[in-house]
């Protein structure tokens, strides 16, 4: 078998060689637009906060919040509680709290909460 040198010849070399710099630089843009982002203030998509149900309001503690941030605060009660199952992690087990926002299931998946969540807040009208 041929080594790499011997195939690519120098035309490895070039390629893996440190990129030069330069010493003009431009400045990078401060903000830019993107559906998750915040423009003027505001925050879009699901950054932006909406009224909650009262059972996910107990939950979080707070009648509206961002769809993100109702996740994060469920994923940061199954990790301080130990609720994923040890041998499936995909797999979560539910205690009473959890199962006032996920209908009443003793174990949900971890694709599910997103979904099982989306009934807690309002349609957008």
């Amino acid at each position: 078998m041929a080594s790499s040198s011997r195939v690519f010849g120098n035309y490895c070399r070039t390629l893996m060689a440190a990129a030069k710099t330069s010493t003009t630089t431009t400045p990078l843009p401060t903000t830019t637009a993107t559906a998750t982002s915040t423009v003027k203030g505001r925050y879009k998509g699901i950054l932006k906060p909406q009224p909650i149900s009262p059972a996910l309001g107990k939950f979080v503690g707070a009648t509206e919040i961002s769809r993100t941030g109702a996740i994060k605060k469920v994923w940061d009660y199954i990790k301080t509680n130990n609720l994923q199952n040890p041998a499936n992690k995909k797999e979560i087990n539910c205690d009473d709290k959890l199962k006032t926002i996920f209908a009443g299931k003793d174990k949900v998946g971890f694709l599910e909460i997103a979904k099982l969540l989306s009934n807690h807040f309002q349609k957008a009208s």
